[in-house]
């Protein structure tokens, strides 16, 4: 039996279909494969975020029913699937289930039942014991909670994927240690507020903070790094950057999701906290440590926003020189509180789209003066990527989150080496071994 799998959106995603692939292939004896024209079983994990997501998954559904060989299956899961339920199949006759985002746990289940439509978002599997890939590499997901209990105005994923629940510590533990015998050095913490870990288990538990699940975790034998996405700036408490900052295992890069630098805008997108408290979190952290690396998300043209709002943002952004930014125009989302304000306050398309030219060309000016900045720095570079012909090279990560390409080396992958930056091409980093 094989296996197609199409997986849209974020990191969560990827970890949901990693989940459904090993429960597929130990509990039904599915194979991947990359050709959907053989597969008996077509996966679509599918995204809210992106913009027009249900435009693109009914055309995905049109091109594998057009090319699916007979008797195979197209199953439609994630977080479209959560918030759209059975009208998808209404819509797309072809499709023979839908499994929401919430419900994954269910996968070996649905797929025996023709037009099963599991998306209830209070369904609870932060207790369940995955199966586990055979295929994990240096580099693995984990989950520590499920859900999101924020309310941000213009957010579609607590209505795709509930209530927080925090997984508990022993399961965590417990996985992460057969990553590490299986040969993963890098464990990436997956939640949609990774430090507000802890408020809540379904099950009777110790109190447990974030900061205490990196200690549990940094204490295993094989673990080298550990980073995690996203921390919420309302939940970065002196606690928090304080362990971040003095665990030699937890890596020196941070997401830290700004949305908007004007309080104004904050409040309107129930953010909770203000850009002060923002820029006094940084300010702590690079206080801690200087050559932190801090990456973020901005929304423009957020209904409302003035060009002095849209200023705060600029300021914000030239104020801590963010290391990675992605950036979007606003986009109302269904379900959401935003979507309802319907055109109220709304920002004209070419005035969001002058806003977010001039974010994203003032942040590559930043990259490419701190990219010099970086010439003859040491770091530590965990390698992820190699190429062995003419034109040989190795390719890593440090410790701070920088992608330094090493020319004429080839290591293996998983090793740590000690690289000095030599150039900058742009925002881009070369560096040497030094040995």
């Amino acid at each position: 039996m094989k296996l197609y799998i199409e997986t849209l959106g974020c990191a969560m995603n990827m970890r949901d279909s990693e989940h459904m692939i090993a429960e597929l292939n130990s509990k039904e004896g599915y194979d991947l494969t990359d050709e959907p024209q053989e597969a008996d079983l077509i996966l679509i994990n599918t995204c809210s975020v992106r913009e027009k997501p249900e435009r693109k998954l009914f055309s995905e559904i049109g091109q594998f029913a057009k090319i699916k060989k007979p008797g195979a299956k197209i199953g439609i899961c994630g977080c479209t699937a959560s918030h759209m339920g059975e009208e998808i199949i209404k819509k797309a006759p072809s499709v023979n289930f839908v499994l929401g985002a919430r419900n994954i746990s269910k996968i070996s289940e649905v797929i025996h039942k023709n037009k099963a439509v599991e998306v209830g978002i209070d369904y609870d599997d932060s207790t369940y014991v995955f199966d586990t890939s055979r295929n994990t590499g240096v580099k693995a997901l984990l989950n520590i909670s499920i859900g999101c209990d924020k309310k941000c105005a213009y957010c579609i994923v607590p209505h795709t994927r509930g209530r927080e629940i925090s997984i508990p510590s022993d399961m965590i533990v417990s996985e992460a240690k057969k990553l590490a015998q299986s040969g993963v050095k890098e464990l990436m913490l997956l939640g949609q507020n990774v430090n507000n870990y802890g408020a809540r288990f379904s099950v009777q538990h110790k109190i447990i903070n974030f900061a205490g699940l990196l200690r549990e975790i940094s204490n295993i034998d094989g673990i080298e790094r550990i980073r995690f996405t996203s921390p919420h700036p309302l939940h970065m408490d002196d606690e928090f950057l304080e362990e971040f900052a003095r665990n030699p295992k937890v890596c020196k890069s941070i997401h830290m999701p700004l949305q908007s630098g004007s309080s104004n805008i904050l409040k309107k997108m129930r953010r909770g906290y203000t850009k002060e408290w923002y820029i006094n979190r940084v300010q702590k952290l690079q206080s801690l440590l200087p050559n932190v690396g801090i990456g973020t998300d901005i929304i423009v043209g957020f209904p409302g926003e003035s060009d002095e709002d849209f200023e705060h943002t600029m300021d914000v952004l030239r104020k801590v020189e963010f290391d990675t930014l992605y950036s979007f125009v606003y986009s109302p989302r269904p379900h959401t509180e935003s979507y309802l304000w319907g055109d109220e306050e709304k920002v004209p398309q070419e005035i969001a789209s002058a806003r977010l030219a001039k974010l994203q060309s003032t942040h590559r000016e930043i990259l490419s003066t701190k990219a010099k900045k970086e010439i003859g720095k040491r770091h530590q570079v965990l390698i992820e990527n190699i190429k062995e012909t003419e034109g040989s090279f190795s390719e890593g990560r440090s410790d701070n989150g920088k992608v330094i390409k090493i020319p004429d080396e080839v290591f293996k992958i998983g090793d740590i080496v000690s690289v000095e930056v030599i150039h900058s091409e742009g925002g881009s980093l070369i560096g040497k071994h030094i040995r």
